[in-house]
């Protein structure tokens, strides 16, 4: 399937104009996800990323949720320097501004012609946590969510999530304890739409292809997984 790709604006709430990477399906419209960003910004494996969901039929927008902080950060993934930058900007990221900013990305693909006003968030690593926040604040039509760090303590958050949701958590996360993959996973036990998938031997952002990070098994176990939950609960017909 070809894929076509370009930097659009977002509005926000408060009037800003946030950058955005916008792939689209060949087919040129169907219903969005809005992917959120790992620490490190905007960068080829988020647009990759990107670009794998265009190709299984949904017009996805990554929000640079960096951008009140600074124009088109882009971190290297596979550097200690480039990591402790990383957690410099994610200590500086006002976050429920960023879930706020991220609603306005939602917003803007259900606006989209051929959405069928359909669309949900993906997000991993910090993306992840706000991929949570956003399920809980703006409603979307389905949430995924990667190992996001900082869950367990926001779990009073969760009678206020509607949207089917899934979560990817790595067995062996570092940044992540497997005990609080485990209370997210009692708290939406009663949640006939919620998943919680562990994965065996895999650290924190197994997803990401840097050395640092990925971990083969996992990505390859939880992707296909991810493509099955989001065609199940947001169909790429309805773009069509």
């Amino acid at each position: 399937m070809t894929v076509s790709d370009s930097t659009e604006v977002v509005p926000t709430h408060d009037g800003g104009r946030m950058p955005a990477f916008v792939a689209r399906p060949s087919a040129g419209s169907g219903p969005g996800i809005v992917l959120l960003q790992e620490i490190f910004g905007v960068t080829d494996y988020l647009r990759q990323r990107a670009r794998d969901l265009a190709d299984a039929g949904y017009v996805v927008a990554v929000p640079q949720l960096y951008w009140r902080l600074g124009s088109d950060v882009e971190l290297p993934e596979d550097t200690q320097e480039g990591l402790q930058q990383a957690f410099g900007y994610m200590q500086r990221l006002d976050e429920p501004q960023a879930i706020d900013d991220a609603a306005a990305a939602l917003e803007y693909l259900r606006a989209l012609p051929g959405s069928g006003g359909k669309a949900g968030v993906l997000g991993f690593c910090m993306g992840g946590r706000l991929a949570f926040g956003v399920a809980a604040a703006a409603d979307p039509d389905v949430a995924v969510s990667y190992y996001g760090s900082g869950i367990g303590s926001q779990l009073d958050r969760v009678p206020s999530i509607g949207a089917p949701i899934v979560f990817h958590f790595g067995e062996a996360d570092a940044y992540l304890p497997l005990e609080e993959a485990r209370r997210v996973e009692a708290a939406f036990s009663a949640y006939p739409a919620a998943k919680v998938h562990v994965h065996a031997g895999a650290g924190h952002a197994f997803d990401n292809p840097s050395p640092m990070f990925h971990h083969h098994a996992a990505s390859e176990e939880a992707w296909p997984q991810t493509i099955a939950f989001l065609h199940q609960h947001l169909p790429v017909t309805l773009g069509k």
